[in-house]
């Protein structure tokens, strides 16, 4: 099967196993809209990929993924002004269909994608996993991290909502730890 080509991550597959490397290492694999058509361009393929037996995630560089790139400033997630993020753009909000794909955040796309893929997901955390870094492990099957691994979920602390489904992953991994879903 054919993976690519791709700016944002790489790809390889050896012996079964495709290791997905976020790979903006002088960014510390923040987060951008090309990085997230590439991660579920990946995550749907490789369904189809008999050659594939288990995904492997890591990060190039020293972080998995600092968040999502805020190096546009104030124009980030602007999709008036973020060329990058206008064709999400679904209406203004009098008008929105909120069942619009397009009102989805990116993470939560890249959440969902890895949530249904059909092969096994293993994150090998080898530094920093921020915001959007440290959601996208939540559908994962398996997280291992190496000594220098630091976990941030900054979301409250800025205010904001937090992002890709993790409010309702994190409660589902909870449900899965406490059995009938009784404990806190």
């Amino acid at each position: 099967m054919k993976y690519g080509p791709y700016s944002a991550i790489s790809v390889r597959i050896d012996n079964g196993i495709l290791l997905l490397t976020l790979d903006r290492p002088e960014q510390l694999n923040t987060f951008t809209s090309a990085m997230m058509n590439e991660l579920v361009d990946v995550f749907t393929l490789v369904n189809e990929d008999d050659a594939v037996r288990v995904v492997v995630v890591t990060g190039a560089g020293r972080a998995f993924c600092a968040g999502s790139d805020l190096s546009p400033g104030a124009d980030a997630f602007d999709n008036r002004r973020n060329p990058d993020w206008s064709r999400h753009d679904a209406g203004s909000a009098d008008e929105v269909d909120f069942s619009d794909e397009r009102v989805r955040d990116g993470g939560g796309k890249v959440t969902l994608a890895i949530f249904d893929c059909l092969k096994p997901v293993i994150a090998a955390v080898n530094g920093a996993a921020v915001g959007f870094g440290a959601t996208v492990l939540l559908p994962m099957d398996i997280r291992i991290a190496s000594t220098a691994a630091r976990f941030s979920f900054p979301f409250t602390r800025r205010g904001i909502v937090p992002e890709s489904a993790s409010t309702w992953f994190s409660s589902a991994h909870r449900r899965r730890r406490d059995g009938a879903g009784m404990g806190v």
